[in-house]
């Protein structure tokens, strides 16, 4: 006599396999390209558009950061980060800006270097002057592409490149375009929209809220 299988129990054994979630997940290594995890006690090494048999799959990674896909969620973690046993996305990083006298001005970091910005939406790049670049240790006029810019003060000679890693708040961006002013304009950096259009905003009475789209 055939044994009936009941048919919850051939549904449970389909999805089951989709269902699964590592207990825990930890960030061992990290390279261009690939990332080392440790899931449930087992190690891989995962290549981009690899998945673990957990599912996991690595979308991007760097020796910074990974970005990282379960059950159609992708979180960005970073070397030695230790995720929970339902793999529960963290909060998209953020920064908080608040309002001063009309404008709204952050500390940041280009490069891994503190500077001080001030959020323009006008400026269609991160913005330094001459002195702010030597200070971060930019050598605009070797890395730049020399041209001219109309500024409030005429026409100004400009550089145009890209920076490495530009941070405000929790928000890590990399491959950001800027311009180098020659002189002493603007006399604080410019938080334009090569950084701005990659992040979300919002208003939020005097806090002007920027969020990392993932």
């Amino acid at each position: 006599m055939k044994k009936i299988v009941p048919l919850s129990f051939v549904l449970l054994c389909v999805l089951l396999p989709s269902l699964l979630l590592a207990e825990e997940i930890l960030v061992l290594g990290l390279f261009r390209d690939t990332a080392i995890l440790r899931v449930d006690g087992k190690q891989y090494k995962l290549r981009v558009g690899e998945r673990s048999p957990e599912g996991i799959m690595l979308v991007s990674a760097d020796s910074e950061e990974a970005v990282l896909e379960l059950n159609g969620k992708r979180s960005v973690y970073r070397l030695g980060s230790h995720i929970s046993a339902s793999f529960a996305a963290p909060k998209n990083a953020q920064a908080l800006i608040r309002r001063d006298r009309g404008m709204y001005s952050v500390q940041g970091f280009i490069n891994r270097q503190p500077i001080h910005f001030l959020v323009d939406t006008g400026a269609s790049w991160v913005v330094l002057n001459a002195n702010h670049a030597r200070k971060l240790g930019i050598n605009f006029r070797y890395e730049g592409t020399p041209g001219w810019a109309s500024t409030a003060s005429g026409q100004a000679r400009v550089y145009k490149l890209t920076l490495q890693s530009v941070r405000v708040g929790d928000i890590v961006l990399k491959n950001v375009a800027a311009a180098v002013l020659e002189g002493n304009a603007p006399t604080t950096a410019l938080l334009g929209m090569s950084f701005l259009n990659r992040v979300k905003m919002k208003r939020e009475g005097e806090i002007l809220l920027l969020q990392q789209k993932w």
